[in-house]
């Protein structure tokens, strides 16, 4: 076991709390720079997927699993990421600035959605989020001379600096390049966590009530908290579009949002790894019920099959481990280092509420 003793606030907001940790993540780093060497061109592509889910699952854990605001309706963000970044380039705005300007305005139009809506909570949250999800799926439409409609846009050209990345041609460099993006996004959200808004995102989270009375603005903080997370999701939805290639309504539907609140569930909702997990999850399952429908259906599609699974797992999770994969791991973990001395009791579901968050 190891112990970390904390002699200053520098070292209580230090990214890494020791040796061993920043070794850890050193080699995963390492490891992941090194994928496209070790693997084939599908594998490549999927870990490029699982990427991009990545980016998109961080964007709704920093609402969700840091502010305790509920989101269905993060795929209209992600649509409006994509859209916005390519209509930037097809108007001969470089790629990466087409790239951040989309997460800005992504983020900007989050903000000022959340203004009305963020004054709603638990399930009539959700029920607004998911509207939004529903509406921007007809707005594609309707903005047909922009969007294309149903017929939909091919994703243009990427060049960064002289270099032509394409999806099908160079995956190393489209996983690179969704690699940096992911670190960046990792980053910036860790440090956002250390900053004093990421404490009043988690003491929004943990009571309003408790945190209105420590001074903390619950307006600016839930309204910065849902524009930084749509922000992100644009982001994420952006690489999703340039990775399909083409993509029209359908493509963001409401399932995705489905899928990202899934995804941070089974993760571990309020963890960073938690993002990582659930977006291996979510890209890997499919295939792998494809695999298995292929291999004991005799090549039967059953409807509605990834779907049920999806929601299956989901009801799962939230009955016999909320804390997710990366909370069950921490359970192992800490019940290793104890052993002899572990007991069941110590993860035992803490019941207990304030008596004024009843009817939230």
């Amino acid at each position: 076991m190891r112990f970390h003793f904390k002699t200053g606030y520098d070292t209580d907001i230090d990214l890494f709390p020791d040796w061993w940790k920043r070794g850890l993540y050193l080699a995963l780093l390492v490891l992941a720079l090194c994928l496209p060497f070790l693997l084939d061109e599908f594998f490549i592509g999927e870990m490029t997927n699982v990427l991009i889910w990545t980016v998109s699952g961080l964007g709704l854990m920093l609402l969700t699993g840091q502010t305790g605001q509920v989101s269905l309706g993060h795929s209209a963000f992600m649509a409006l990421g994509c859209y916005a970044c390519v209509m930037m380039m097809e108007a001969g705005v470089p790629f990466i600035l087409a790239f951040l300007l989309a997460g800005v305005i992504t983020g900007l139009v989050g903000a000022l959605i959340a203004i009305p809506a963020l004054k709603l909570h638990g399930v009539y949250l959700a029920i607004a989020t998911l509207a939004l999800a529903i509406l921007a799926d007809d707005l594609i439409v309707l903005l047909a001379p922009w969007t294309g409609g149903v017929n939909g846009k091919y994703a243009p050209e990427i060049n960064i600096f002289g270099l032509v990345i394409d999806r099908w041609s160079t995956p190393d460099y489209y996983y690179w390049m969704v690699l940096a993006v992911v670190i960046g996004v990792t980053f910036a959200y860790r440090n956002i966590l250390r900053s004093p808004l990421g404490r009043s995102f988690a003491a929004v989270r943990d009571s309003e009530i408790s945190a209105q009375a420590m001074g903390v603005d619950i307006a600016r903080t839930k309204t910065m908290a849902f524009g930084l997370s749509c922000a992100i999701a644009g982001l994420g939805g952006a690489l999703m579009g340039l990775f399909a290639g083409a993509f029209n309504n359908e493509t963001f539907n409401f399932l995705i949002a489905i899928q990202l609140v899934m995804m941070v569930v089974v993760g571990g909702l309020g963890f960073i790894h938690g993002a990582f997990l659930g977006a291996v999850v979510v890209a890997f399952l499919p295939q792998l019920l494809s695999i298995l429908t292929s291999s004991f259906g005799r090549g039967m599609s059953v409807p509605g099959l990834e779907t049920g699974v999806f929601g299956f797992l989901l009801i799962l999770f939230i009955l016999f481990e909320p804390m997710g994969l990366y909370g069950r791991w921490l359970k192992i973990r800490t019940w290793a280092e104890l052993f002899p001395f572990a007991r069941k009791d110590m993860f035992k579901r803490q019941k207990s509420y304030l008596k004024t968050e009843r009817l939230r």
